[in-house]
């Protein structure tokens, strides 16, 4: 893998999130042409998101600016380059859009995105952002629990794993024409991870719908593990009995793990995990366990091996 150039943007740069909510209701009024460049064109002009609640689970850290978070992403579906995303997601149509539920559920369904946009109220969760590379963000998600999803289908007691399936559209996302990875984009939980409250069902960041770089219109994020595991552009999820193999444990078996937590003491096989570089800052940090989160989910891997099962 080749080695990727961390932008530097500085933390005097980062604008203070009272600020972004004040500026951005001026901005619209003006057209937002800043801002909207960065967001889907179509969705810009209707944005769903009316009413969106402050989190409990938010992280108090200082926010990675906006345009960081667009510009600077891990999506090979369009290219492996850290800024193929932003360059080619434009093509991605997300609407219509719709997301299979299926497998081990006693009431399988398919959703409209636009359905799932109002099932459940939306929160806003500051979440940190943790990649494999060792480079990190912290970022406003905006979504709600994955659990609520999961709820309207009823799983069958024999739903012990969750997988989630990418779009595969090669015309509408180039990357997929390489052999990088064995297309769709697979990604998979175990059933209390994905049942558990801090996992959000994601649908946009920064208040508004996520941008096509980003993953839209829907992906998952589980802030305790590592980026990869946070499936982007979603078109189906299936309950199952069985562990799924997902596209990096394919990929690469010896170096990504089904479970892909955070954890400062397993390094890579090519690189330490025991620091990393938050977005705007020179020095490197140390890693914290679960990323943070080890008060939250460190019971649901209680007695588990994990240099094993990494």
């Amino acid at each position: 893998m080749k080695p990727y150039k961390v932008p530097a943007i500085l933390a005097s740069e980062i604008t203070p999130k009272q600020l972004f909510y004040a500026r951005r209701k001026f901005m619209r009024s003006v057209g937002g042409a800043t801002l909207a460049a960065l967001l889907p064109q179509a969705l810009w002009a209707a944005s769903p998101f009316s009413d969106i609640k402050k989190s409990t689970f938010s992280a108090t850290e200082e926010l990675t600016p906006l345009k960081a978070i667009t510009s600077y992403n891990n999506f090979y579906e369009f290219g492996t380059g850290k800024e193929d995303p932003a360059a080619r997601a434009g093509s991605l149509k997300t609407r219509p859009w719709t997301i299979s539920v299926e497998g081990e559920a006693n009431k399988p369904k398919v959703f409209d995105i636009d359905e799932i946009l109002k099932m459940a109220p939306l929160e806003e969760r500051i979440y940190r952002l943790r990649c494999v590379e060792a480079w990190s963000m912290v970022v406003p998600w905006v979504g709600f629990p994955l659990a609520e999803l999961l709820k309207r289908v009823e799983p069958t007691g024999n739903a012990k794993y969750v997988e989630f399936v990418s779009l595969y559209d090669p015309g509408q996302m180039p990357g997929q024409k390489s052999s990088v990875l064995d297309w769709p984009y697979r990604e998979g939980l175990r059933m209390d991870e994905a049942m558990h409250p801090l996992t959000l069902l994601t649908l946009g960041l920064y208040g508004e719908v996520l941008p096509n770089q980003n993953g839209a219109p829907v992906r998952v994020v589980m802030p305790w593990k590592y980026g990869f595991k946070s499936a982007k552009s979603i078109v189906a999820i299936r309950l199952m009995e069985k562990q799924p193999t997902t596209s990096w444990m394919k990929a690469g078996p010896n170096e990504y793990g089904f479970y892909a937590n955070v954890n400062p003491e397993v390094d890579h096989p090519r690189w330490s995990q025991a620091k990393e570089r938050r977005i705007g800052e020179f020095l490197k940090r140390k890693t914290l366990m679960f990323n943070g989160y080890a008060e939250e989910v460190a019971s649901l891997y209680a007695g588990m091996d994990l240099q094993r099962y990494f």
